[in-house]
């Protein structure tokens, strides 16, 4: 078989699973997607729909990343509130955010970036596509737009491995300029463990022939594109599946798989293969010295609780908020629990302040 036959006939499974964490088993969920098309429950505001201030953010290697801010209006007991700076997850983009934003809008100035070559930020060069070169912009993010006041990072997914970087980069800033750390979803390393919720050997399988895979469909990014069309519903089917745990509703994971397809194949390949190498354990001691939370879903077939629990262990004091019935995308999912963690973190940070 030549390698263009090759490439398309994985080019429907890999193109519409490969946004969720590069590969996965599919299988025949569509009934399942049929029963959630009869619910569907309705949102205050179109989700992604929420617009702040828009700023160009110019990162170390001149690369702009895009960045919204919104002001605060209100002031906590000790003067004017931390800034809250989000960072997202691999192949979503700032919009993730959507119900905490709602939920803070007018109390928090909160700071929401698009990674490199994510969403509406600049394409990125493929060696500068790493887990140190995003900790280095959010610093950049930071330094720009976080004002001289202090500042309380929420990361998801890659976002939390992205402050990870940052302490270790800047542990100085770490009880300090950055007074606590929200990590949602997320793993200090050895992530590799991870495969995709898929028990034994097979899930080993998908592990090993991901990042070859990937390599080949960069290679045909048309090709990709199209597959992702054509298995649309299949895509959804396998969000529903890998992002979330019990029942979510059909418009979170309609949103979620749009945020997946717009990410580029060759964006996806970029950042994949670094995350074998990702280990950042040895930046825990400047988490520690804020104010820190961990949140999890029971049901994570991205990142397993399993991370998250040896996270909170390593970080004295932290609070750990595990959700059972959640999977990869709580802060959709399970939206007023992780607002409300990320409130009582930084109530947290502004009684030690007082």
């Amino acid at each position: 078989m030549s390698p263009e036959s090759t490439t398309r006939k994985y080019v429907g499974i890999a193109g519409a699973t490969v946004g969720v964490v590069a590969a996965g088993v599919v299988g025949g969920v569509l009934a399942e997607r049929r029963r959630m098309r009869r619910r569907q429950p309705s949102t205050e505001k179109v989700l992604g729909s929420m617009r702040g201030s828009r700023f160009n953010v110019s990162a170390d290697d001149g690369l702009d990343l895009y960045a919204e801010v919104e002001e605060a209006s209100d002031r906590g007991p000790a003067g004017p509130r931390p800034t809250l700076v989000f960072a997202h997850g691999y192949a979503l983009n700032l919009d993730c955010w959507h119900f905490q934003r709602a939920a803070l809008q007018g109390r928090y100035r909160m700071v929401f970036y698009d990674q490199r070559s994510h969403g509406r930020s600049a394409r990125s060069r493929r060696e500068h596509c790493t887990i140190d070169q995003l900790g280095r912009d959010l610093g950049r993010v930071i330094d720009a737009q976080a004002g001289e006041g202090p500042v309380v990072l929420v990361g998801h997914s890659m976002g939390g491995m992205t402050m990870m970087a940052l302490a270790e980069q800047h542990p100085e800033w770490f009880g300090e300029r950055v007074v606590g750390a929200v990590l949602v979803s997320t793993s200090a390393g050895e992530v590799s463990a991870s495969t995709l919720g898929l028990p034994g050997l097979p899930g080993r399988v998908v592990h090993w022939v991901s990042p070859a895979l990937l390599a080949t469909l960069a290679r045909a990014p048309r090709l990709v594109e199209g597959g992702r069309r054509v298995s649309s519903d299949i895509a959804i089917a396998a969000t529903r599946r890998l992002a979330f745990g019990s029942y979510a509703p059909p418009e979170y994971v309609d949103f979620t798989d749009q945020m997946l397809a717009a990410t580029p194949i060759d964006v996806v390949a970029d950042f994949f293969p670094g995350f074998d190498a990702y280990d950042k354990f040895e930046a825990l001691p400047a988490l520690a010295a804020t104010a820190t939370a961990v949140i999890c879903g029971g049901r994570d077939a991205i990142t397993p609780v399993s991370h998250s629990r040896r996270l909170a262990e390593l970080l004295p004091g932290c609070r750990l908020v595990e959700l059972p019935e959640a999977g990869h995308m709580i802060m959709l999912e399970c939206h007023e629990a992780v607002t409300s963690a990320i409130e009582e973190l930084v109530a947290r940070t502004e009684t030690s302040r007082a």
